[in-house]
């Protein structure tokens, strides 16, 4: 069923959860979501990459996607992620998305602001906005750095800034660097707590953790109590799928090439990660 992203996040954390947030580069993948999620009897996010939307079969895709939102059982809501490019926001939202990350992290400060500002004035009220402030390293589309071995982590975000930023640019959410990357990490994850509990405490809306992926359970469970509604899984989900797809494939193919029972394994590797995911945040 159709919902507004801020309204799940904000219900969620009434009652000690978050709620996690897929990227969806295909059907299949956000079938298996949503299976998970309307077995779980819990809202979920579904996220189109900016690269993907920026595609026609992207927009396609984003149209699915706002179908399969609108018919499931549960609360589903379809948001536009990292787009920089106000073009590209709008078509997402003509085409289905109701809610866009307007990520100008990488930007001066001032910059950042004026895009989500703009952002607004093009989207209108109706469409929930989340902001970045802080400079998360990786790359979302990409398990691994140039060097292959994984990403170092970059700029946290500045504390003293939030409260000024919100303000500035009426974000609804906000996404923050606290020791978090996109793709994999060099060494051990290690999120400042002390940092995202700084930021907790001077802004009211909820904030949001990407790259998720690698970060311990016992870790994630707690993010909820430092006003953290919404984790962005990715890089996790991709890397079960394929390994999924790569044992799989050559008893496919000898077995008559068979497709539909190969989807059927991809399904499971991402509903059982889904599954996984929905019952660490919720409480």
């Amino acid at each position: 069923m159709r919902t507004r992203l801020d309204h799940l996040v904000t219900s969620a954390l009434q009652h000690g959860s978050a709620v996690p947030a897929f990227t969806c580069y295909d059907f299949t993948t956000a079938l298996a979501v949503v299976g998970a999620a309307e077995e779980a009897g819990r809202g979920v996010i579904l996220l189109v990459a900016p690269k993907t939307a920026a595609t026609p079969n992207g927009l396609r895709l984003m149209a699915a996607l706002r179908g399969l939102a609108d018919t499931a059982d549960v609360p589903v809501a379809v948001q536009l992620d990292h787009a920089s490019d106000l073009k590209v926001m709008v078509d997402a939202v003509a085409a289905g998305a109701d809610s866009v990350l307007a990520d100008g992290s990488s930007l001066p400060y001032k910059d950042n602001i004026a895009l989500v500002v703009a952002a607004r004035a093009l989207l209108g009220p109706d469409v929930v906005l989340e902001a970045e402030l802080g400079g998360l390293a990786g790359d979302e589309d990409r398990a691994f750095g140039a060097d292959q071995s994984g990403v170092s982590v970059a700029g946290l975000t500045d504390s003293s800034q939030v409260e000024d930023f919100v303000s500035r640019t009426g974000a609804e959410l906000l996404a923050v660097a606290v020791g978090n990357v996109h793709g994999r990490y060099k060494g051990e994850p290690r999120l400042r707590w002390d940092v995202l509990q700084d930021i907790a405490v001077r802004t009211h809306i909820p904030l949001v953790l990407h790259g998720a992926s690698g970060i311990p359970a016992e870790e994630l469970m707690k993010a909820a109590s430092m006003n953290v509604g919404k984790v962005n899984f990715n890089t996790e989900l991709r890397t079960g799928v394929l390994a999924t797809l790569q044992e799989q494939l050559p008893g496919h193919r000898a077995d008559g090439e068979n497709l539909q029972s190969l989807l059927g394994h991809w399904n499971t590797s991402a509903r059982n990660f889904a599954v996984s995911a929905l019952a660490t945040l919720t409480r």
